[in-house]
């Protein structure tokens, strides 16, 4: 079979040049811009939902807005915010040790100082490393006081847990941990003017 040269027609499908006008670039670039601040306004978004779960579970717990604390139970009426749940540990290597903190003044106001703490930061988009390091220790404490790889408790009864290892307290501390990596505090937040303060910028751990 012969095969024929045709030099002066190539017919077929030709791809357009990408150097034609500087049109690929600009969409590149405009591509990337819009993805970068939807990803902010993302985990602003996110930031700003998390710490209202932080503070409202203050203000709940403080006031008994009657959702998780009862009314006339908050902390103002001389209720306990840690007496319910630590008394209440049925199962876990630490089962002892909770029981012997419910109820205790300094346990009481190191748990609510860190929601509001927590709670704050989140929301005013600053200090978000201290709030990670502080949220983080309190959902690990939380998550050893529920014991999600318990299947049943001493009495032989369902656990209730439903994953062994990967619960709400988990996802809040990864949660955490990620706002501040990405310094979601710069969107809808104060991050950026914080972030100005000299004290914050001689001390970096106060991002």
């Amino acid at each position: 079979m012969a095969v024929h040269d045709h030099p002066h027609g190539h017919p077929g499908f030709r791809f357009p040049s990408l150097r034609r006008a500087g049109t690929v670039p600009a969409s590149a670039a405009e591509t990337t811009a819009a993805a970068t601040a939807t990803r902010a306004y993302v985990f602003a978004g996110l930031r700003l939902l998390t710490g209202f779960v932080f503070l409202w579970a203050f203000l709940d717990k403080t006031f008994g807005f009657g959702y998780a604390t009862p009314s006339s139970k908050g902390w103002i009426d001389g209720g306990s915010p840690t007496k319910g749940f630590l008394s209440g540990v049925a199962v876990g290597p630490m089962e002892s040790t909770f029981h012997a903190w419910a109820g205790a003044a300094w346990a009481n106001w190191l748990f609510m100082l860190g929601l509001l703490g927590v709670g704050l930061a989140l929301i005013a988009g600053i200090g978000l490393r201290l709030a990670a390091v502080a949220g983080t220790a309190m959902m690990a404490l939380m998550w050893i006081a529920e014991w999600p790889p318990a299947k049943h408790l001493p009495d032989g009864s369902p656990s209730m847990s439903t994953n062994p290892f990967a619960d709400y307290h988990l996802v809040y501390a990864v949660v955490l941990i990620a706002l501040a990596a990405v310094g979601a505090g710069a969107t809808w937040g104060l991050g950026r003017a914080w972030a100005r303060l000299p004290f914050v910028s001689r001390n970096r751990w106060l991002l």
